[in-house]
Order: structure tokens, then C-alpha cells, then sequence
């Protein structure tokens, strides 16, 4: 079913099965040691923060992912979402994702 999109905004993205939603970081335009880049070369990331997790993932022991982990993923299979106009939102099959960045017990966050 399809609401008149002059009265009703798509508010939330939804990922079903075995799929995550990530905000990709952007893209670096620095290195790490303070070289700037040229305005049309970039250093690609393939780092985001999870923005929602599918309920079948969320069920999966195997895949400790949850919402706002920082991640790293293969973008290959990666769906880019229409959603926001700087277009950074993907939808990522949970296996395409090969790390989570966890902070050690004890580390305070900033």
C-alpha cells in the first residue's frame, strides 16, 4: 500500500532478513599525518555506525551487532538507501560485515 506522498514521510528504514542499515563514515580527505588531499581524491572508507538491525539478526547469536556499533564492512553487496540527500545510509547483508569496533572493559568513552 502506497500513502499519498504529499501528506505522509517515509520516517524509518527497516532492514528484513539477515541485513543491518549503516550511516558509511565520511570520507577522509586528510591522511593521518595531516596531508590534505586534493579536493577530488579521497581516502574511501568502508567504516559506518549501525543505524537499525533486523529483527532476524537482532535474534542471532551469531552476529553481536546492535544499533550505533561502529562497524567495518565489505561494500560490495552493500544497497545504498534514497533517503537523506548526502546518500551515506546502506543497507549491508550481515555476513558483508567484518568487525566491530568494541572498547576495552573499563575504557571510558569520551
Amino acid at each position: 500500500m502506497r500513502a499519498n506522498s504529499s501528506t505522509a514521510k517515509l520516517e524509518t528504514v527497516e532492514p528484513l532478513g539477515k541485513r543491518i542499515l549503516i550511516r558509511k563514515d565520511e570520507d577522509k580527505k586528510r591522511t593521518k599525518g595531516g596531508i590534505e588531499l586534493p579536493g577530488n581524491v579521497e581516502i574511501p572508507t568502508i567504516t559506518g555506525r549501525v543505524v537499525a538491525v533486523s529483527s532476524q539478526v537482532q535474534r542471532d547469536e551469531d552476529y553481536p551487532i546492535a544499533q550505533y556499533d561502529k562497524v567495518l564492512f565489505h561494500p560490495k553487496n552493500a544497497v545504498p538507501v534514497d533517503f537523506e540527500g548526502d546518500n551515506r545510509l546502506f543497507v549491508v547483508p550481515v555476513e558483508d560485515v567484518v568487525a566491530v569496533f568494541r572498547r576495552a572493559a573499563g575504557e571510558e568513552k569520551d
